[in-house]
C-alpha cells in the first residue's frame, strides 16, 4: 500500500514539473514598433573578417543557405538581429533575398542583454 502511494505520488510529481516550468517561464520584454534602414550582411563574415558589400554577395548567399546568421547592419552601426515571437520560425529566408543589399525594416524592436533584435513585420528594398 506504502509502495503504491509513493509510486502515484512521483508520477504526479513528474507530470507538474513541466507545469511549474512553464508558470515560471519569464515572458519576453516589451518592444517598441520602429523602422530602419540598413544593409542585410552575413554575420560571421561582417564580424569575424569585415567583410561584407556587393563583392561579397554569394558568399554571404552560401553562407546563410548553410545556416549563418543574416542580420542588418543600421546606419548607425547597429546590428540588429531578426526574430520570431514563434518557435522554430527562421528568419534567414525572409532576408535572403536582400542580401548585401539596403532593405527598410519595419517591426518590434528589442533590447535584451545588450542584443538589438528586430520581429520584422514588413521589409522592402531601400534607395
Amino acid at each position: 500500500m506504502l509502495k503504491r502511494i509513493l509510486t502515484s505520488a512521483a508520477v504526479l510529481a513528474l507530470f507538474a514539473l513541466p507545469l511549474a516550468a512553464q508558470a515560471a517561464a519569464p515572458k519576453p520584454p516589451a518592444g517598441d514598433e520602429m523602422t530602419i534602414t540598413g544593409q542585410v550582411i552575413d554575420v560571421n563574415c561582417n564580424t569575424a573578417m569585415g567583410v561584407s558589400g556587393p563583392s561579397h554577395k554569394a558568399c554571404a548567399e552560401a553562407c546563410a543557405n548553410k545556416g549563418v546568421a543574416l542580420a542588418i547592419l543600421a546606419s548607425d552601426g547597429t546590428i540588429y538581429m531578426p526574430v520570431s515571437s514563434k518557435p522554430g520560425d527562421p528568419q534567414n529566408p525572409r532576408l535572403l533575398p536582400f542580401t548585401e543589399g539596403k532593405v527598410k525594416v519595419t517591426g518590434t524592436h528589442r533590447l535584451n542583454h545588450g542584443l538589438h533584435t528586430i520581429e520584422i513585420k514588413t521589409i522592402e528594398a531601400a534607395t
